[in-house]
C-alpha cells in the first residue's frame, strides 16, 4: 500500500518526507520536549495497566484514558504543525503545491 501511495504521489510529481528519508531539523529542546511528552504518555499507560492489575473503578480508569487520549492528540497537532511550518511549507516554496494534497491526508488522520 505504501507503494502505492509513493506511485500516485510520483505520477502527480510529488516527493513526501518519508520517501525520501527527509529529517526535519529539530533543536536538542525540541527533541528534549517531544520526549518528555512521550514519556508522560508512556508514564500514564503504565499507570492504567496498574489500575486494571488493582480492579480499580471503571470510571477512574476512563478518566484516565481520556487524559492519554488528549496528550496524544496535542502532541500530533504539534508535529503536524511543525510538519506544516517545516516540509510543507519547503516543498511550496519549491512551486510543489501537491504537497497540500498530502498534508490534508495527515489532518484528516488526526481527526
Amino acid at each position: 500500500m505504501a507503494e502505492q501511495k509513493e506511485e500516485k504521489m510520483e505520477e502527480k510529481g510529488m516527493e513526501c518526507c518519508h520517501c525520501h528519508q527527509k529529517a526535519t531539523p529539530r533543536s536538542e529542546k525540541e527533541k528534549k520536549q517531544l520526549q518528555n511528552r512521550l514519556s508522560r504518555m508512556s508514564g500514564q499507560l503504565n499507570g492504567i495497566s496498574r489500575m486494571l492489575e488493582e480492579n480499580r473503578y471503571c470510571g477512574d480508569i476512563l478518566t484516565q484514558v481520556a487524559a492519554v487520549e488528549s496528550a496524544l492528540q496535542a502532541f500530533g497537532y504539534a508535529i503536524l504543525k511543525e510538519h506544516m511550518e517545516t516540509c510543507v511549507v519547503e516543498e511550496i516554496q519549491k512551486g510543489n503545491t501537491a504537497v497540500v494534497d498530502e498534508a490534508v491526508e495527515l489532518v484528516k488522520k488526526l481527526k
